[in-house]
């Protein structure tokens, strides 16, 4: 499926550790022109005319990975403008914390995305070290930094 990347899209994404807040799930893409290595971008999705992007990251985790979110909790916004093999692209991203309820398995697992197709989800560490595949939107790294968040 290609994505119009005419306009402004706004996303909800996710940053959900793993149980002793070492990882946090990822979903791993394919290369592109950009990272020949394929690259990692967190958890989420659109946000739905009419819908809050609180309301759009609690239904996204849901459709793409079945679980429910607790200790859901709202970070910061982000604006994130890229390239996808030569095309610009550019978001607003609201970023949540938040537990899955439905954790995947240390090996991760994988997710559906909305046109059918199957992604991979991996741990990816929070400190970044020895991940060679860059993590998008790549402003989070501020939050990933000083994790864990200060209450």
């Amino acid at each position: 499926m290609t994505v119009d990347r005419s306009y402004i899209r706004v996303k909800a994404m996710l940053i959900t550790p793993n149980t002793d807040g070492t990882r946090h799930l990822v979903s791993a893409h394919a290369p592109t022109r950009e990272n020949p290595s394929g690259f990692h971008r967190l958890i989420g999705g659109g946000v739905e005319l009419g819908e809050t992007h609180r309301d759009a990251i609690i239904r996204e985790i849901d459709e793409e990975l079945g679980s429910g979110i607790v200790d859901l909790t709202h970070l910061g916004m982000i604006e994130n403008i890229f390239r996808y093999n030569g095309e610009l692209g550019h978001e607003i991203v609201a970023l949540y914390t938040g537990r899955m309820v439905h954790v995947p398995s240390e090996d991760g697992g994988t997710l559906t995305e909305s046109d059918g197709s199957i992604v991979p989800v991996v741990w990816r560490p929070m400190d970044d070290a020895g991940v060679a595949q860059p993590l998008y939107p790549a402003a989070a790294r501020v939050w990933l930094r000083e994790w864990p968040p200060s209450e």
